[in-house]
């Protein structure tokens, strides 16, 4: 409906139930490379690049990214993908917008995975309450502001990019499997072109006219995967999650992983993921 074109990548047979992979910030498709070749086999995978992002189309306006259109983008594209519902998964951003996607539309969702974001409602209840949260969380109020953010990215090279993926602080720890020079040239290609960071940030800066929520439960099975070195978000706010979660919940907290979770531990997601899809369908069976 909103007349804008997406890119996608996509694994596995036409046909095939559907699995919906939405990046986070400074991602795009390229985040899920290793989940597009695992979940191939059952699965019709298909990562997008959000609005804004990649090769998708990036509006102008501020306005284009408020929570609202993102959410309505999820479902025109399932439509468009000839699917009524998918199992969805999301990582930081994408995770946002996953749990917001399974709470409006929940008849959709089958099963919601998500990585290293909480249920939005413990993310704004938990940041006002724990200021240690509130600097951790500090960019969103720095990207509030026009045109600076976007600068500072390009400086020296995107050297702020880079070390957001290796430096020892925010980056893929020792014991990950860490981006290679490829990897980082990918990113470092999409987000070096012409106004590329523009779309991304501006998701940031519609993020306080949407919040708090309305409707807060989450009705289907939900999986939330942490890595506990997550330099950008608590613990603490996985825990609580638990609560909005009107069915089974399952909680993995990966003590040795970074906020890049997918890209840091892929073996051990790709595992604790299809345990999660064997397990609910046998349980529906019984």
């Amino acid at each position: 409906d909103s007349g804008l074109r997406f890119h996608y990548v996509a694994a596995g047979e036409r046909g095939k139930p559907l699995m919906l992979l939405l990046h986070g910030f400074p991602e795009f498709w390229y985040s899920w490379r290793h989940q597009l070749r695992e979940f191939k086999s059952e699965y019709r995978v298909v990562a997008l690049d959000l609005r804004g992002y990649g090769e998708t189309d990036a509006p102008s306006s501020k306005e284009n990214y408020k929570l609202d259109c993102l959410i309505t983008d999820i479902k025109d594209i399932l439509e468009s993908l000839g699917y009524n519902k998918c199992v969805l998964i999301g990582h930081d951003w994408g995770g946002m917008i996953a749990w917001l996607v399974a709470i409006c539309y929940p008849e959709m969702v089958t099963k919601l995975i998500v990585v290293n974001f909480p249920h939005p409602s413990v993310f704004t209840e938990y940041i006002l309450r724990h200021p240690s949260q509130l600097i951790k969380s500090g960019y969103y109020f720095f990207f509030q502001m026009p045109w600076f953010p976007e600068f500072m990215f390009t400086v020296n090279d995107f050297k702020v990019l880079k070390n957001l993926f290796t430096s020892q602080a925010t980056g893929i720890g020792r014991k990950g499997c860490r981006l290679t020079a490829e990897d980082i040239e990918a990113y470092l290609y999409v987000f070096s072109q012409p106004g590329a960071l523009t779309g991304p940030i501006n998701h940031y800066r519609n993020i306080f006219s949407c919040l708090p929520l309305q409707h807060h439960e989450v009705i289907m099975p939900t999986l939330l995967l942490w890595g506990e070195r997550d330099a950008f978000m608590e613990v603490e706010m996985a825990e609580i999650t638990r609560i909005y979660v009107k069915n089974h919940f399952r909680l993995t907290i990966l003590s040795e992983a970074s906020h890049w979770l997918q890209q840091d531990q892929p073996d051990i997601v790709n595992k604790l993921i299809w345990t999660f899809l064997k397990e609910e369908t046998t349980r529906k069976r019984e």
